[in-house]
């Protein structure tokens, strides 16, 4: 047993995805019986649940949960049966963090890094401006990456999932096609984008002549937020967060890319050019 806390140790002190299964209910031979599941690694998992067949199903289930980050109770079927309740176990789930990749080095970029911080996201602010890009101007990131977003996806892209968001601030086409077409080809459960209605329609043209089709430009929540009549660079940080949490979790809220009107509102109702 010793061996398997040290491999989950060197897991976390590594800041590597790992999982710690144990029984929870069920028969007494095999209560409190133990997994530890780390996604990539040879072998995948380490001990036993007392079948290989429960094993290798809770192992599959497992490495879901691990990918959403979520620690969950789960009940199987002495031999891993689904539907059944014979047997219980605890999935426990050390995710690294999830990781939010901003396109632009403008003025909204550090309110969103920021509150991303806030929220436990390992930051990245990518530009492909040395000028703009800097560590003295978002010294609240985790990395300041001077590079194309194209290129920057190509090598982050692979390991984005689920948990992970990518915003593009950028409000110019030769950054933010680019990123958008490069990150439609991740696995990232948030695509936003910033800009007016106005630029939002431009830059779905310029999308649909670089072959983005229908399905692609549902996934880009343009313009990027929820309606709630932010102004400033921390309100619009805080709406963008807001509506990666309602993504996340599957929530109904009303994001500014299914509103109508313009985006901006004096304190008297009256609209600002969107």
């Amino acid at each position: 047993m010793a061996g398997l806390f040290d491999v989950l140790a060197a897991a976390l002190r590594a800041e590597e995805p790992v999982a710690l299964v144990e029984v929870v209910e069920g028969p007494a031979e095999i209560f409190g019986a133990k997994l530890v599941v780390r996604p990539g690694a040879e072998p995948v998992a380490l001990g036993s649940l007392g079948d290989p067949d429960l094993d290798r199903v809770v192992i599959r289930d497992t490495l879901g949960e691990l990918a959403a980050g979520l620690s969950v109770t789960r009940h199987y079927g002495p031999h891993g049966e689904a539907r059944a309740r014979d047997v219980g176990v605890f999935i426990e789930s050390f995710a690294r963090p999830p990781r939010m990749v901003i396109f632009g080095a403008v003025d909204f970029t550090a309110a969103l890094a920021r509150v991303a911080k806030v929220l436990g996201y390992h930051v990245t602010v990518c530009d492909a401006r040395p000028v703009f890009a800097t560590r003295a101007r978002f010294p609240m990131a985790d990395e300041v990456v001077v590079a194309w977003p194209d290129r920057h996806l190509r090598e982050v892209g692979p390991s984005l999932g689920p948990r992970d968001a990518v915003c593009v601030l950028t409000h110019d086409p030769k950054f933010d096609v680019p990123a958008l077409t490069a990150a439609l080809t991740t696995r990232v459960g948030y695509l936003g984008a910033m800009g007016s209605r106005r630029t939002t329609l431009q830059r779905e043209e310029r999308l649909r002549e670089a072959g983005v089709d229908d399905a692609g430009l549902a996934r880009i929540l343009a313009p990027i937020g929820l309606d709630i009549g932010a102004r400033t660079p921390e309100e619009t940080a805080v709406s963008i967060c807001a509506e990666i949490i309602a993504v996340r979790t599957g929530r109904a809220a009303p994001s500014l890319r299914d509103a109508d009107g313009p985006i901006h509102r004096d304190p008297a109702g009256v609209p600002s050019p969107a």
